[in-house]
């Protein structure tokens, strides 16, 4: 059966999938309707995450996703209203990821901002 994930930096090696965590285990939503994912990618935006992208795949695959990284996953039927937590985690893995990539530490780009910002 086809399902709809909520993706971030999709396509991109810093790909990451939509989790709620609950406790200290992460469960991926599977939606049966595209809209619905889209009304929750639209509500994730409310509160300040980045913009998702809703993605057609498999439901055997983010079911074999989950089982290779001990995640749980709970299929959204088509017309119910899934709402995201009221919290949110402070820090993303996709985020951690994306500070180990950087070559630059974020206290060196800040001093050459505050350069450039001078030469204005």
């Amino acid at each position: 059966m086809r399902v709809f994930v909520l993706l971030f930096n999709a396509r991109t090696e810093n790909e990451g999938i939509h989790t709620i965590q609950i406790g200290d285990r992460n469960k991926v939503l599977m939606f049966e309707s595209e809209d619905d994912a889209e009304r929750f990618g639209v509500m994730l935006e409310a509160q300040d995450f980045p913009t998702p992208v809703v993605e057609a795949i498999q439901d055997e695959e983010v079911k074999e996703f989950c089982n290779s990284v001990d995640y749980d996953w709970e299929l959204i039927p088509a017309g119910a209203l899934a709402i995201p937590p009221e919290s949110n985690v402070e820090q993303t893995d996709w985020q951690v990821e994306q500070k180990k990539d950087s070559e630059m530490p974020i206290s060196e780009l800040d001093a050459i901002r505050r350069r450039l910002e001078g030469l204005l």
